[in-house]
């Protein structure tokens, strides 16, 4: 008995020694670890500041290899990664913090929609959607709703679009309701294409009724009216228009001088179209000017004279080259050489330009085919703004 006891109190002292002597070397190891992350950490920034992406890439990988269980270093390579365009090993990343099982729920959210941005980003836009659809009651809602909207948009499926755009309306998220027109006439012009008329009218009338100020659901319904027939509706819709838009007047000027024809309405309409002249100048209305006075037997040999007239007002290159189209030169064998240079060097000033981007086109587009903004094309010309 005396011999074991004596053994157990020369024991106590060694195991208290390399008890001591172990946690020494642990709290030395966990000091060396936790030196080397934030060194690599910081390493990284510096190489991301200094825009060595390759370099800050190694850093963050070498401080996650060393710190497995930091969420912001996986969320700053993940980043990094999407950044890069390297889409395949941001999902990775994120997919990775997602599988985690102690990873905090706020923390959750951000690693879905970082992941739901992976997806966009790669154009992988089904599972895109459905990452963002799980961002239902989060943090991230609105900006997943908006992420949606573009998706549907881009895919020219406008039920979905109009559907999210309603439940963010609802949300006090904005004011969506000219969008939600836009989309009404979407899907009202894709029914004039397979002929349904009927179907057409009550889609644009629907998105008039959405949106009262908006220019496009009045000027769809003329166009509609005028396809069927019934150039009287149709002048009554541009009427309409042109009262509680008229910074759209340019846009409905040549319908507004083809139903006027078709109605016997000219002289109503032109005084209309002078008016709308006179407030603000504008080469569309001059050109419907200009056509219904051609109609007129008294006026007809006047008419050019309004390209003048804007002349002196604007040095226009496009109403130049319209007036010289109507007048008889001393050299008439001269005259179609001189035109064709003129009508080349006018054309690029007739187009449209989107006042978000830039894109030009020779038609004017509800929404820009460049950079898919809704109502960023101005109504009037490239030389005009």
């Amino acid at each position: 008995m005396e011999f074991e006891l004596s053994w157990l109190l020369m024991g106590l002292p060694l195991a208290f020694g390399l008890g001591w002597l172990a946690s020494r070397l642990d709290l030395r190891q966990w000091r060396a670890d936790s030196r080397r992350s934030p060194k690599a950490y910081f390493k990284g920034l510096n190489y991301l500041l200094n825009e060595q992406q390759d370099q800050a890439i190694d850093a963050f990988i070498e401080a996650v290899q060393n710190d497995p269980d930091t969420t912001e270093l996986h969320f700053a390579l993940g980043n990094l990664f999407r950044r890069r365009g390297e889409y395949n090993r941001a999902v990775r990343v994120h997919e990775h913090l997602l599988s985690r099982a102690d990873l905090t729920r706020a923390d959750r959210d951000r690693a879905q929609h970082a992941l739901a941005l992976d997806f966009l980003k790669a154009g992988l836009l089904d599972r895109a959607e459905d990452a963002l659809r799980r961002l239902d009651a989060t943090p991230f809602e609105a900006q997943a709703r908006l992420a949606l909207l573009s998706i549907y948009e881009r895919a020219h499926d406008w039920p979905q679009a109009m559907a999210v755009a309603k439940r963010m309306q609802q949300a006090q998220q904005g004011d969506f309701s000219t969008r939600i027109a836009h989309y009404l006439c979407e899907q009202a012009l894709a029914l004039v294409q397979r002929g349904d008329h009927g179907g057409a009218r009550a889609l644009f009338e629907q998105a008039h009724a959405s949106a009262p100020q908006a220019p496009r659901p009045l000027l769809e319904l003329a166009r509609q009216h005028q396809r069927q027939g019934q150039p009287r509706a149709a002048l009554q819709q541009l009427q309409q228009l042109v009262a509680s838009a008229p910074a759209a007047a340019p846009l409905a000027a040549a319908l507004l001088a083809d139903c006027a024809s078709a109605t016997g309405q000219q002289p109503q309409v032109l005084a209309q179209l002078r008016t709308l002249y006179e407030a603000a100048p504008s080469l569309d209305l001059l050109d419907a000017i200009v056509a219904l006075e051609k109609q007129d037997a008294e006026q007809a040999a006047q008419a050019p004279q309004w390209y003048v007239r804007h002349l002196q007002h604007e040095p226009s290159l496009v109403a130049a080259t319209r007036w010289l189209a109507q007048e008889r030169l001393a050299h008439e064998e001269y005259h179609p050489q001189i035109q064709r240079a003129l009508d080349n060097a006018a054309k690029p000033l007739t187009r449209y330009r989107c006042a978000a981007c830039g894109f030009e086109a020779r038609q004017h587009f509800w929404q820009c085919p460049g950079c898919q903004t809704w109502d960023s094309y101005p109504a009037r010309r490239v030389e005009e703004l």
